[in-house]
């Protein structure tokens, strides 16, 4: 898969991307990062690239021109179609269906703005679409970018060394994932289950799915609204929120 970032700061997301499952991934030629500035593609001794807005008001807006020959660049080096993603709070909230979903893509492009924005101008004629970390602001797209990144590159088939570590993931069936425990078994914090230890494949799916469960409703209910469990889950469910059966006093 290659991915290209459009920035201000192509840099840094490539050295956020150096590291772990990602840098991994681009070793063993998996995922392949390419950095285009539109500074490269503007006029004059000051290689402008941002003006006030229009209507008034605090902030810069990046201009159409540089971004425009910047993406028209970055399209003939490679004949694949790029996929144009705008990182933006005004778009699409990322979640991990449409992460698999990028990381099918042979290409992608990430597009980073600064300042108040980008020119819808060019927005509304280059974008694909505009995705969105959550409800919060950044000073730019450079950090939503990296975790493009990195969501995408650890889906490559062969980046993780153990495939079943994605399949467990969090959001990969909806579900948030279920706690995990290593050495050693005591510890003062605790003790690691005993269902974790007794060898029982079967227990251990069991005990692992209820933990999910139980973890999704009492962290994030909005992602059980409107989904319809089965029995078996639906049973599970209501066993792991019972509270925990305690000694008759004496």
């Amino acid at each position: 898969m290659r991915i290209d970032i459009v920035s201000l700061f192509p840099e840094f997301v490539e050295q956020c991307a150096g590291f772990g499952v990602t840098g991994r991934a681009r070793e063993r030629g998996l995922l392949s990062l390419h950095g285009w500035n539109p500074r490269d593609h503007a006029d004059g001794n000051y290689r402008k690239v941002d003006d006030r807005t229009f209507g008034g008001g605090p902030g810069m807006v990046m201009l159409v021109e540089p971004l425009r020959r910047c993406l028209q660049a970055m399209r003939a080096d490679d004949p694949r179609p790029a996929h144009v993603a705008y990182l933006t709070p005004q778009g699409r909230r990322l979640d991990q269906a449409r992460v698999r979903e990028l990381a099918a893509l042979p290409r992608l492009a990430l597009l980073c703005g600064r300042y108040e924005g980008i020119d819808e101008r060019l927005v509304q004629a280059e974008v694909d679409e505009e995705i969105s970390l959550g409800d919060y602001v950044l000073s730019g797209g450079e950090l939503a970018a990296a975790v493009v990144v990195d969501a995408v590159a650890r889906l490559q088939e062969g980046a993780l060394n153990d495939a079943g570590s994605a399949e467990q993931d969090s959001f990969e069936d909806g579900l948030l994932d279920c706690p995990h425990f290593s050495h050693p078994v005591e510890h003062a914090y605790g003790t690691v289950p005993e269902v974790l230890r007794s060898g029982n494949h079967a227990a251990i799916a069991r005990w692992r799915r209820q933990q999910a469960l139980v973890r999704t409703w009492q962290r994030r209910p909005d992602l059980l609204q409107g989904r319809v469990l089965s029995a078996a889950d639906r049973r599970l469910l209501d066993e792991g929120l019972q509270p925990p059966a305690t000694d008759p006093v004496a």
